[in-house]
């Protein structure tokens, strides 16, 4: 069966950098697009950012355009994304996400809805 672990999840200052994993297994890798979404409690979840299975098209949110990047590993089967310039607004769960629908072996969607598979979370907490 698929699964989605996260990593690297963890306390940080504001202005400080984390870098987040996901390592995935039971699926064919580059035919599916990852995202990566974040969920605040009291809040909806949210779409975060996403790439699509060979790596060349990325997409962010706007509102961690230029701070966060994610990439992806395909033989290690592993998802990243960098997030520098952390906020207080960047605390929550944050989730990774692999989508297998069509064309995503080159493009991705920030929609939750269209991720088949989730993985746990891992809390990010980000002080002032």
């Amino acid at each position: 069966q698929v699964q989605l672990v996260e990593s690297g999840g963890g306390l940080a200052r504001a202005g400080d950098s984390l870098r987040l994993s996901c390592a995935a297994s039971g699926l064919t890798f580059g035919t599916y697009a990852m995202g990566w979404f974040r969920q605040a409690p009291g809040t909806e979840r949210e779409s975060v950012a996403a790439i699509g299975g060979n790596g060349r098209n990325t997409y962010y949110a706007d509102s961690v355009k230029g701070r966060f990047t994610i990439s992806r590993d395909n033989p290690s089967n592993t998802v990243y994304l960098q997030m520098n310039s952390l906020k207080p607004e960047d605390t929550a769960v944050y989730y990774c996400a692999a989508d297998s629908g069509p064309g995503r072996g080159w493009y991705a969607t920030l929609e939750p809805r269209d991720y088949d598979y989730w993985g746990q979370g891992t809390q990010v907490t980000v002080s002032s």
